[in-house]
């Protein structure tokens, strides 16, 4: 029996933090990291052009690769596409969407805050889950347009204080202090490239929070839903698509990088 194949997409390198955290749950299974470069970021497009254009994408790298799951490793795409996709094929397709339950179940003043894309906090999608699950927390949306990108900018060019700076002016409207000792204290964050800066914004914020990063639920969802597949010996692979073409070396760095980082937490 081959080991299980999964194809896992995304705008640009935020969802290796979905990846990565995958591999460190499940360490034989082949995976196809494909990167919608061509139309990164999603952040501001209207959802009339982009919802088209990336059913359109993925799409075709599902009929490429013929993956036996496939993870839609990007909130905006999840919840303009994640519907389509499940009608158009048999196989499991997991989505990720903003982690507003987890959030309000967390929290303790009753004062979260969604981080994400402008797209993905004006989502029908989302408005349903903060109806379902925090209608009795104040709740601050923050959309960024710009945040993934300075994610991309601080990850591979390494730090500056310019970007740094740019990345807290994206974050601070996140916190919030009514003046009674009641202050955001969980806060969502609803881009797969957030959580690969975690401890910059953990560093720049004015107050401890916690910070909610879906990717390990996601990880273990990924196994469930591929239960009835044996695993195999060994270490599984992971190959690097593009839509624009380029790219690859970026992402196989990054994930190089995160590949190492688990592995020295684990000695730690």
């Amino acid at each position: 029996m081959t080991r299980a194949r999964l194809l896992i997409c995304d705008s640009g390198l935020g969802g290796l933090s979905v990846a990565s955290a995958i591999r460190a749950d499940w360490a034989d299974v082949d995976m196809i990291y494909a990167a919608d470069y061509a139309a990164f970021p999603y952040g501001e497009q209207p959802a009339k052009l982009l919802h088209p254009q990336i059913l359109k994408q993925y799409s075709s790298w599902i009929d490429a690769y013929k993956p036996d799951a496939v993870v839609i490793a990007c909130n905006t795409a999840s919840t303009l596409i994640l519907p389509s996709l499940r009608e158009a094929y048999t196989i499991p397709i997991v989505g990720i969407v903003p982690a507003i339950k987890p959030a309000a179940k967390l929290s303790q003043s009753g004062h979260i805050s969604i981080l994400a894309t402008p797209g993905t906090v004006s989502r029908d999608y989302t408005k349903a889950l903060l109806d379902q699950f925090a209608s009795r927390h104040q709740v601050r949306l923050v959309g960024s347009a710009s945040l993934a990108q300075l994610a991309e900018d601080w990850i591979i060019d390494g730090p500056s204080d310019a970007v740094q700076e740019k990345i807290r002016a994206q974050v601070l409207p996140c916190f919030h202090d009514s003046g009674q000792d009641t202050k955001t204290d969980c806060i969502a964050l609803a881009c797969t490239h957030y959580p690969l800066i975690m401890g910059l914004l953990a560093d720049i914020a004015p107050w401890p929070v916690t910070w909610i990063d879906p990717s390990a639920a996601i990880a273990r969802q990924v196994k469930a839903v591929l239960e009835n597949r044996a695993f195999q010996p060994g270490f599984g692979t992971i190959e690097f698509v593009s839509s624009s073409g380029q790219q690859q070396d970026r992402l196989a760095i990054v994930w190089e990088r995160l590949m190492q980082l688990d592995t020295k937490r684990a000695k730690d």
